[in-house]
C-alpha cells in the first residue's frame, strides 16, 4: 500500500502536464483530467479502507531519504477521508465545468489553462492532506496558491484582476507568516517533521512555544477565512467563474481548517489557546451570518455562510474533547459537499434567470423547478434542518460542548443556534423571492419589505441567459445525491469520524526517527 501514497500527488501533477501539452485538444484534456481524478478517488477509497480495518496510519517516506531529511507522507483516517471526499468534489466540479465549456467556449474557463491549473490545484489539496512535515504542507499550501490564482482570474475580466490582487495578497501575507514559524520552529528544535515536534515542543518554555503557535494560528487562519481575517473572502470568490467559486468554496478553506487541526492536537497538545479560540469561533459565526443576512446576491450570500459555518468547526476543535473533534471531522466532511453543491445549484440559476440578485430572480418554481429542487435541499442542509447532516453535525458538536458544560460553552451552544437559524432565514429568504416569487410581479410586498438590501454589493447585477448543457444539471444533481447521502449513511460515517477524533486525542507517533509507522 505504501506505493500508492505518492500516487496522491503525482498522479494529478501528470496529469496537469499531459493536460498542457494537449493543450488545444479539449476532448484530450476532459479525458485526462476525468480520469486523473477518478484513478486518484479509487486509490483514496483503497487507502481509507486500509487505514480503518488496520488501525495503523500508513507513513512513505519519499525517495529512501531518512526522517527528518526526507518527505515524509501520511495517510491516517482523517488524512484518507478528505482526500476522498475532495476527490469526489473536485470530479463533480470538473465536470459541471466541462458541461459551461461546451457550451460557452473559452469565454469563462479557457480550457487550454483550466485544465491543467485545476489539476494543480487538486494536487495542492491532495499534498497538503498528507503532509507528514511542515514544510511539506508549506508547499502544498503554495501549489494551492499558484493554481488558485490562475483560476480566479480566469477570463481576465477587471472585477477578477481586482479580486484576484487582493487574493493573492492575502495569500502571500499568510504564507509569509507561515514561512516564518517554520523557520523559527526548525531553528529551535531542529525539525519540521510533526511527529518529533510533537516530542519535542515540551523542551521550549511555554512563552516561546506560545509564540510559535499563534504565529501558525495566525497563518491558518487567513487560510481558513476565520474572523476578523476573513474579510478578502466575499469579494474574492463570487466574482469567479461558477465552478471555480464551487471549488474554493467547498475545499480551500479546509486546508486551513485541517491544518488547524494537525498542529492543534498533535504539535501543541500541551500549550492550548482553547478559550481564545471559542471567543474567534463565536465571533465568526455570528458575523459571517450577520454578512450573509445583509447581502441581496446569491453568491456573496453563500460565501458569507460560508465564513460563519467555519466557526462551527473551529468550536469543535477549541472543545478539544475526542467526541467534539469526531463532530467537527463530520461537520467539516458535511459542509465541504453541501457549500460546494449550493455553488453549483446557484451557477445553475444565473445561466437560467440570468443573474443571482435575489432582488431581480422571480419564478423559478415554475420555470426551472429541477434547479429549485437542487438548490432547496443543500440550502436546508445547510441551514440544519433535521433529519439531514447539518442538523447531526451540530447537534453533535452542541451535546459535546454540553458535556464540558462552561458557561462559556453555553454562551456558544446559544451562538450556534442563533447561526443556525439566520442561516436557514438567509437561505429561504433567497428561496421565496426567487422561487416561490411570481415572474410577473412587479413592486410586490416581498421586494418592498427587503428594499434595504437594494444598496447591497451586486444587487443589480444582470447578465445573458444561457443555455443549461446536461451535464451541468447532471452534476449537480449527482452533488445533491451526495448531500442526501451524508445523511442515510450517516450511521458509518460519524462512526469513522468519532474514531478519527479517538484517534487525534491519542499520543500517536506518526513517524518515529527511524522511519516506522504506528
Amino acid at each position: 500500500m505504501n506505493a500508492l501514497v505518492p500516487l496522491l500527488v503525482t498522479l494529478p501533477l501528470l496529469g496537469a502536464a499531459i493536460a498542457l501539452i494537449f493543450g488545444r485538444q479539449r476532448k484530450v484534456q476532459v479525458g485526462v483530467s476525468v480520469v486523473t481524478l477518478t484513478l486518484v478517488l479509487g486509490i483514496a477509497a483503497v487507502l481509507l479502507y486500509t487505514v480503518d480495518v488496520s488501525g495503523e496510519a500508513i507513513a512513505v517516506s519519499v525517495g529512501g531519504w531518512p526522517i527528518p531529511f526526507g518527505i515524509v507522507l501520511y495517510v491516517d483516517r482523517l488524512a484518507a477521508l478528505l482526500v476522498v471526499v475532495s476527490s469526489i468534489v473536485l470530479l463533480a466540479v470538473l465536470l459541471f465545468s466541462v458541461g459551461q465549456g461546451a457550451a460557452d467556449g473559452d469565454d469563462e474557463t479557457p480550457v487550454t489553462i483550466f485544465h491543467p491549473s485545476y489539476l494543480i490545484l487538486a494536487a495542492g489539496i491532495f499534498n497538503a492532506f498528507i503532509a507528514g512535515d511542515l514544510f511539506n504542507l508549506y508547499v502544498g499550501f503554495e501549489i494551492l496558491l499558484v493554481a488558485s490564482y490562475v483560476l480566479i482570474t480566469l477570463g481576465s475580466t477587471e472585477s477578477r484582476i481586482r479580486t484576484g490582487v487582493v487574493y493573492i495578497v492575502v495569500s502571500l501575507v499568510s504564507s509569509i507568516l507561515f514561512l516564518a514559524a517554520i523557520a523559527a520552529i526548525y531553528g529551535a528544535l531542529g525539525t519540521v517533521n510533526i511527529a518529533q515536534l510533537a516530542a519535542r515542543m515540551t523542551e521550549l518554555p511555554q512563552d516561546v512555544q506560545l509564540v510559535l503557535h499563534l504565529m501558525l494560528l495566525l497563518a491558518f487562519s487567513i487560510k481558513a477565512a476565520i474572523f476578523p481575517l476573513s474579510f478578502w473572502l466575499p469579494d474574492s470568490y463570487p466574482t469567479a467563474p461558477a465552478p471555480v467559486t464551487a471549488v474554493f468554496a467547498g475545499l480551500l478553506t479546509k486546508v486551513g481548517v485541517y491544518a488547524m487541526i494537525r498542529t492543534e492536537t498533535q504539535i501543541f497538545r500541551d500549550n492550548d489557546v482553547n478559550t481564545l479560540l471559542l471567543i474567534v469561533a463565536l465571533a465568526t459565526m455570528i458575523v459571517g451570518v450577520l454578512g450573509a443576512v445583509a447581502q441581496a446576491e446569491l453568491k456573496r450570500i453563500l460565501s458569507f455562510t460560508l465564513v460563519s459555518h467555519i466557526g462551527y468547526m473551529v468550536f469543535g476543535l477549541a472543545i478539544a474533547t475526542p467526541a467534539a473533534l469526531g463532530a467537527t471531522i463530520y461537520y467539516m466532511v458535511h459542509h465541504i459537499v453541501v457549500q460546494t453543491t449550493l455553488f453549483l445549484a446557484v451557477g445553475l440559476v444565473e445561466r437560467r434567470a440570468g443573474s443571482t440578485s435575489i432582488l431581480k430572480v422571480k419564478g423559478l418554481m415554475k420555470a426551472a423547478p429541477v434547479i429549485a429542487v437542487l438548490y432547496f435541499i443543500p440550502a436546508i442542509n445547510l441551514g440544519g434542518l433535521p433529519p439531514f447532516s447539518g442538523f447531526i453535525g451540530k447537534f453533535a458538536l452542541f451535546d459535546a460542548a454540553a458535556q464540558v458544560g462552561t458557561p462559556l460553552m453555553y454562551v456558544l451552544i446559544v451562538g450556534g443556534i442563533v447561526t443556525s437559524l439566520l442561516t436557514l432565514y438567509a437561505l429561504m429568504r433567497a428561496w421565496n423571492l426567487s422561487f416561490w416569487r411570481e415572474d410577473e410581479e412587479q413592486g410586490d410586498e416581498a421586494t418592498d419589505r427587503i428594499s434595504y438590501l437594494g444598496g447591497a454589493p451586486a444587487a443589480a447585477t444582470q447578465t445573458e441567459r444561457r443555455v443549461i448543457p446536461r451535464i451541468m444539471t447532471a452534476a449537480t444533481a449527482g452533488m445533491v445525491a451526495v448531500t442526501v447521502a451524508l445523511t442515510i449513511f450517516a450511521g458509518p460515517l460519524y462512526e469513522l469520524c468519532a474514531n478519527i477524533g479517538a484517534a487525534l486525542q491519542d499520543p500517536v507517533v506518526l513517524v518515529s526517527d527511524e522511519g516506522t509507522t504506528p
